[in-house]
């Protein structure tokens, strides 16, 4: 008679099958788990223990010890290695938070001139210290251990990541101020009226170089440069301000280079809006608190011009709020991205070559950010 297992069958889902079959194609999983996933396969289609033996090159015991498991366990705790016992540690958990709290202070104010830690110099302190706090377990401490146990509680002292700290007790106030004229924006534009204000996002983009190459480029070529070729030395003419408005309905781009960006700057910029706009009676401007925009000067020109400007200042480190700041950085990504001019004139021409060309088939930028809590009263 022929032979016939009484080992139980497997009883998978549809779900379990599809992964194990994805599992035992892939090529980025590790080889344990490929094994075990053709091990796994090949005994719920019908193959017997030494067949799959055979097939995978490998010994019975461990076919059989991988389907006893998933009978047992499930399919998951097959693929995976079970828990072990393992080495105990060497080191305590007091020892290992003490460590943890020392990467948790700047070396600086433990006496060294380092700012931030490294493991070497983590692990130098640790050891020079360990003995007369009682924890003998560091005393051998290595630079590799110490990355294990900050890895292990998610530390890593010898790293900086920028936040910005609100520091204007009105933030959520001015926010809501800049959001509600975005929220007008987008109601005009989903009327298709013609509105009787113009809306601006404002700013300025000061400190763009003018640099000349000293020996000229070299541009890709087949065989030869993969990328343009560039000489390391160049001159500098000085620097230009951008000073710009993007109109929110529209996306045209109003726009001057200026040498700097002071209230004179200012105040000129008002001056070609106004005349940008002749049959708008109102110009609601989204703008920053530089103090070109508050100063002396631009208050008493305003006042000379009562109710055509309004200024919509955004929070204090809230320009991200400001929409012409994705249009800089847009620019700052293509034109002025390695750009080489020969004079200031030249890069200011250039730029407001640009200009005129984005403003041929202008973007209209649209706000998203909480925009649904917004109603326009």
């Amino acid at each position: 008679m022929p032979f016939e297992s009484t080992r139980a069958k497997f009883n998978f889902t549809p779900g379990e099958i599809a992964k194990l079959e994805t599992i035992a194609k892939s090529r980025t999983e590790s080889m344990s788990s490929i094994e075990r996933a053709k091990i796994l396969l090949a005994y719920y289609h019908g193959a017997t223990v030494s067949s799959v033996a055979r097939t995978l090159k490998i010994n019975r015991p461990k076919v059989e010890r991988h389907i006893s498991k998933a009978l047992d366990l499930g399919v998951e705790a097959a693929l995976e290695d079970l828990p072990r016992k393992g080495k105990p540690h060497v080191i305590t958990s007091e020892a290992r938070a003490w460590v943890v709290s020392i990467a948790c202070q700047k070396p600086k104010d433990l006496g060294y001139s380092y700012e931030l830690w490294t493991t070497r110099l983590l692990a130098e302190h640790i050891r020079k210290h360990c003995l007369e706090l009682g924890f003998d377990c560091l005393a051998r401490l290595s630079r590799g251990t110490v990355s294990k146990i900050l890895s292990e509680n998610k530390i890593r002292p010898h790293k900086i990541q920028y936040y910005l700290e609100r520091r204007d007790p009105e933030f959520d106030q001015k926010m809501i101020q800049v959001l509600q004229v975005y929220k007008e924006v987008q109601v005009i534009s989903a009327k298709g009226e013609d509105s009787l204000s113009a809306y601006i996002s404002y700013d300025e983009k000061p400190g763009i170089q003018a640099i000349e190459n000293t020996a000229p480029d070299l541009p890709p070529s087949p065989g030869k440069y993969a990328t343009v070729y560039r000489d390391h030395e160049y001159v500098r003419h000085g620097t230009l301000s951008l000073l710009a408005g993007i109109d929110l309905l529209t996306g045209e781009v109003i726009a001057t280079v200026e040498e700097r960006h002071r209230s004179q700057e200012m105040i000129n910029f008002l001056k070609k809006l106004d005349a940008h706009y002749p049959g708008k009676k109102r110009i609601t401007i989204v703008l920053d608190n530089h103090s070109a925009h508050t100063s002396k000067e631009t208050r008493t020109y305003l006042a000379t011009v009562p109710n055509r400007f309004e200024f919509v200042f955004t929070p204090k480190h809230g320009s991200w709020l400001n929409i012409i700041e994705s249009f800089f950085g847009k620019l700052a990504r293509t034109v002025l991205r390695g750009i080489r001019v020969k004079s200031k004139n030249e890069l200011a021409e250039r730029i407001l070559s640009c200009i005129d060309m984005i403003n041929e088939s202008p973007v209209v930028y649209r706000w998203k950010y909480k925009l649904d809590s917004i109603s326009v009263i």
